[in-house]
C-alpha cells in the first residue's frame, strides 16, 4: 500500500500540471467562444434556438466519444496541411482533448450567459435607453454586470464538468489524472484508481470555490473577492504547470501503449532500454489498437509494441492466412512499403486471441473445440475485451464457425476475467500470453479451421524513427529474446490478486528472463 501511494505521489506533478494545463485551456476558450454566441442569442430570437440546440446537441455525446471523434479527424487535417504546406501538426494528445472539452464546457457558459442577459429587468433597459446609452454601452455598462453573477454560475459548473471530463483524455495520448484510473482499472491497483479519482474530485473543488470568490463579486459589488479569486486562480495554474517545463531537457522517444497489462510492461521494458542508452522517453498508454498504429505511421509515437495478427486484419485488411512466418514476412514489406513503418522484428512469443473457458463448464458442455463451442453457443453467454466484438477477427471466427451466442458482453480485459469466473460469461476472448489461463486452470479451444491468425509481438519504430541508431541498437537485443513463459510470468505478476508488481517492475523480472 504505502510503495503504491508513493508511486501514485511520484507521478503526480505531471499528471496535475497537463490536467490544469488542458483544463484550463479548455475552459478559457471555452468562454471566450459561448459569450460572443450568448450576447448574439440574447440579441436574436432566430439564432437564439440554433445556438443553444446545438451546444445541447454536443452534451449529449459521450465526452469519451467525442474526444475519440477529433483524433481522425486532425490527422487528416495534419496530412492536409503538411502536402499543401509541407508542414503538419500533432494530431494525437493535447489538441484534439482541448478542442473536445472546449465544446463540452460550452453549454453551462451560453445558456446562463443568454438567461443572465435576457433576465434585465426590462425597465433597466428603458432607462438606459432614455439617458442615451447605445446598445454597445448598456450591454457593457449595464445588462453584463447585472447578469454577471450568473454568467460566473454557469462558467463554475463548465469548470467541474471540464475538469471531470479531462480524465477521459487518456485514450487519446493526452497525459492527465485520467492516467491513474485507466492503469489502476486495468492492473486492479485501486490505489492508483482512488487518487486518481480524490486528485481529480479535488481539483475541481478548488477550482469551483476559487471561481466562487469571482462569483461573489460579481453579486456583491465587491472588490476584494475578486482579487483573491482571480491570484488563487492564476497562481494555481502556474504552480501545477511549473513542474512541465522542460527547457534544457534532451529530446524524449515516446513509447506507446495500448491498454492491457502486457502493453505496460512491454512500454516499461523498451523505456528501460532508451533510458539505459542515456535516453529521455515519454509514454503515452491506454491508446486503441487503431490510434496506436495510425500515431506512429503520422510520426507522433516513436516506438511501441504491436501483434502481426493485428496489423494484418486491421491495417492490412488481409482475412486469409498464410501461417505464421509468412503474414511476419508479408506483414514487414507492406508496412514498409506502404506507410514507412519498420517492423524491428519480433519479441519472440505470440499474444493471439484464445477463446477460453472455466474447465468445470466446458466439462460439463463437451466442449473443446471453436466447432464444439458453435454447437453450444445459443444457451451461453460471451464476454470480450472492449473492442474484439468490432475487430476483423471476431467477423472472421463467427463466419466460419456461426457462433450464435445467446448474449454478448464487452468488458476491460481485467473485468473480462472476473465476469468468467463469477459466471457472468460462460466464455471469454482471452490472450494466450497471459498467466491467468494457467493459474485458473482455463480450458483453451482448439481453433480446427485456422480462422484466428497468429499473433507475434512486434516492434514497431516510426518513418521518422527508421534511421535512429540509438533506437535500433537499444532494441535490437529484444528481438527473438522474450520467451512466452517469461511473459506470462510477467503478465500475470501485474494481474494476481495478491502480491502485485507494478509494470515497472515486472519489466525488470522480464529483463532478467531474458534468453541469452
Amino acid at each position: 500500500m504505502n510503495e503504491r501511494l508513493a508511486a501514485a505521489f511520484a507521478l503526480l506533478p505531471e499528471y496535475l500540471g497537463w490536467h490544469v494545463l488542458l483544463s484550463a485551456s479548455a475552459l478559457l476558450l471555452g468562454v471566450a467562444i459561448s459569450l460572443p454566441l450568448a450576447i448574439a442569442a440574447s440579441r436574436s430570437a432566430r439564432l437564439r434556438w440554433p445556438v443553444l440546440a446545438g451546444a445541447s446537441l454536443i452534451q449529449t455525446i459521450p465526452s469519451l466519444a467525442l474526444l475519440a471523434l477529433f483524433y481522425p479527424l486532425l490527422l487528416a487535417l495534419s496530412a492536409l496541411s503538411k502536402s499543401v504546406f509541407g508542414h503538419g501538426f500533432s494530431a494525437l494528445g493535447f489538441l484534439p482533448s482541448l478542442l473536445a472539452l472546449t465544446l463540452y464546457s460550452m453549454l453551462p457558459i451560453l445558456r446562463n450567459s443568454a438567461a443572465g442577459i435576457l433576465g434585465v429587468d426590462a425597465a433597466i433597459r428603458e432607462a438606459a435607453d432614455g439617458v442615451g446609452m447605445t446598445s454597445r454601452q448598456r450591454l457593457f455598462q449595464v445588462e453584463m454586470p447585472l447578469a454577471a453573477p450568473v454568467i460566473m454560475a454557469g462558467i463554475r459548473t463548465a469548470a467541474v464538468w471540464t475538469i471531470g471530463a479531462a480524465t477521459l483524455s487518456t485514450p487519446v495520448g493526452q497525459t492527465s489524472l485520467g492516467n491513474y484510473i485507466f492503469a489502476g482499472l486495468q492492473t486492479e491497483n485501486w490505489v492508483y484508481v482512488l487518487f486518481g479519482c480524490a486528485a481529480s474530485a479535488v481539483l475541481a473543488l478548488i477550482a469551483d470555490q476559487l471561481l466562487g470568490l469571482l462569483e461573489l463579486a460579481a453579486r456583491k459589488r465587491r472588490r476584494t473577492p475578486a482579487l483573491l479569486g482571480a491570484a488563487g486562480l492564476a497562481i494555481g495554474v502556474v504552480l501545477a504547470v511549473l513542474p512541465l517545463a522542460t527547457f534544457g531537457k534532451p529530446a524524449s522517444y515516446v513509447v506507446g501503449a495500448k491498454n492491457f497489462s502486457e502493453q505496460y510492461i512491454l512500454a516499461e521494458l523498451i523505456a528501460d532500454r532508451l533510458q539505459a542508452a542515456g535516453a529521455a522517453v515519454t509514454r503515452k498508454e491506454d491508446l486503441g489498437s487503431a490510434v496506436a498504429y495510425r500515431a506512429l505511421a503520422a510520426g507522433e509515437l516513436d516506438v511501441y509494441v504491436d501483434y502481426s495478427g493485428t496489423l494484418w486484419t486491421n491495417v492490412l485488411n488481409r482475412k486469409d492466412n498464410p501461417g505464421r512466418a509468412e503474414v511476419l514476412r508479408q506483414l514487414t514489406a507492406e508496412l514498409k512499403k506502404r506507410d514507412g513503418v519498420t517492423v524491428l522484428g519480433s519479441l519472440g512469443f505470440e499474444n493471439a486471441y484464445a477463446f477460453v473457458m472455466r474447465p468445470d463448464r466446458a466439462q460439463a458442455l463437451g466442449v473443446t473445440s471453436l466447432a464444439d463451442l458453435a454447437r453450444e453457443a445459443p444457451k451461453l453467454t460471451f464476454g470480450s475485451d472492449l473492442e474484439f466484438l468490432s475487430r476483423p477477427e471476431w467477423k472472421a471466427v463467427d463466419a466460419a464457425y456461426g457462433l450464435g451466442f445467446k448474449a454478448r458482453k464487452s468488458y476491460q480485459p481485467t473485468f473480462m476475467y472476473r465476469a468468467l469466473a463469477g459466471g457472468e460469461a460462460d466464455v471469454i476472448s482471452a490472450f494466450s500470453s497471459d498467466g491467468r489461463i494457467a493459474a485458473d486452470r482455463l480450458v483453451v479451444l482448439t481453433d480446427p479451421k485456422a480462422a484466428i491468425p497468429p499473433y507475434d509481438a512486434v516492434v514497431l519504430i516510426s518513418p521518422k524513427r527508421a534511421g535512429d541508431k540509438r533506437l535500433i541498437e537499444a532494441l535490437t537485443p529484444l528481438i527473438g529474446k522474450v520467451p512466452v513463459e517469461a511473459m506470462r510470468a510477467a503478465n500475470y505478476s501485474v494481474d494476481r490478486d495478491e502480491q502485485k508488481a507494478s509494470p515497472a517492475q515486472a519489466a525488470r523480472t522480464l529483463e532478467a528472463a531474458l534468453k541469452p
